[in-house]
């Protein structure tokens, strides 16, 4: 039984899924939207006209309406707890942003002393000291064992950071602004132990799941994937080989640039209508990979030479990844990179000329 629903994800779509006579077939709001305007000039949304709209799209327009792929379990944990996982990610750098604001109203000297402040070193450090002036008052062995602790064994970074919290001047001595500050900064860094706490809790549980479908390697020996990318790349691709083409996937994924015409004019711009999670895991896995792959940096600083911005270069490797990583996924193998710089030299590719000077 076909059944015509605009959710891809949700309640109802996890309690319909587990009835193997029905086959869900996803129809895009904007589809029903327009459908609807073109048959109701007044533009009156109403339920039962619009499950009738969707009844008329699914009988006469199925063939454009691929139904929902059957996933198995592991795969279904895994989609749901990598997409929770970046949202607390998310979580995390706001709460940092947020402290990084508050501390520079009465505190900055402890935003130059912890370089990343996603840590639990800069938590515990102040929970203890929220204050320059409570920090400068703590003992010399208190504030080295602190350091030892949180596994710093650095001895010179370690003299540098009592140097300077004993050097360093407050930049306001007014407890109308220090004490409330102190107070946020106290309840933000709370929140921050629980993102960081939760993150490491899905690393935990994403960790054996990932390990467990056949596929997983291929990902896992990406340039750059690691722990966290590998996962959403095994996610984004899905179970189904015949699911998509290559180019299918770079636009279903927003990675693909649309074209408009009309007459005589021809413009392009970047495709709004995507799944963000999608786009964002492989924009995310693109920018990874520029530590770790010689020539997705050329390919890059290719694209910034030509006068494209930082992200938008980022985009134009994403779409290049998409390609490599679905024909290794379609082939089950391993990517390669002088496959691909040979590959590259065979069709006179303009980047083999720049790596070559």
């Amino acid at each position: 039984m076909a059944l015509g629903l605009e959710l891809t994800k949700g309640p109802l779509v996890f309690a319909l899924r587990k009835y193997d006579f029905l086959v869900l077939l996803p129809i895009n709001p904007l589809t029903v939207a327009r459908y609807r305007a073109a048959f109701t000039p007044s533009r009156a949304k109403d339920d039962p006209t619009d499950a009738a709209l969707q009844l008329a799209l699914l009988l006469m327009h199925r063939d454009k309406l691929p139904p929902l792929p059957p996933q198995s379990l592991t795969r279904r944990a895994l989609e749901q707890l990598v997409a929770h996982r970046r949202r607390v990610v998310g979580d995390t750098v706001r709460l940092t942003n947020r402290l990084t604001s508050t501390l520079k109203n009465y505190f900055p000297q402890v935003l130059q002393w912890f370089q990343d402040k996603d840590t639990l070193i800069f938590c515990d450090f102040l929970r203890r000291w929220p204050t320059l002036k409570a920090a400068q008052l703590a003992r010399r062995t208190t504030l080295e064992a602190f350091f030892r602790a949180h596994h710093v064994r650095s001895t010179d970074v370690i003299a540098q950071r009592l140097h300077a919290i004993k050097a360093a001047t407050p930049l306001t001595t007014d407890d109308g602004v220090i004490a409330p500050n102190a107070l946020l900064v106290q309840t933000l860094v709370a929140q921050l132990r629980v993102t960081l706490q939760a993150i490491a809790d899905f690393d935990t549980a994403i960790a054996p799941r990932a390990q467990s479908p056949p596929d997983f390697p291929l990902f896992q020996a990406l340039p750059g994937a690691g722990p966290v990318f590998a996962p959403r790349l095994l996610v984004a691709f899905g179970e189904q080989r015949t699911r998509y083409a290559a180019a299918a996937l770079q636009k279903y994924a927003g990675m693909a640039p649309v074209t408009e015409r009309s007459g005589k004019k021809s413009w392009v711009h970047w495709r709004l209508q995507c799944p963000k999670f999608l786009r964002q895991t492989f924009v995310e896995g693109a920018a990874a990979s520029l530590r770790h792959a010689f020539w997705a940096q050329r390919y890059s600083q290719q694209q910034r030479d030509q006068g494209k911005a930082h992200q938008a270069a980022i985009r134009v490797l994403a779409f290049t990844w998409i390609r490599i990583l679905y024909r290794c996924w379609q082939d089950h193998t391993l990517d390669d990179e002088s496959t691909s710089l040979h590959a590259l030299t065979r069709r006179g590719s303009s980047l083999m000329h720049n790596l070559a000077k």
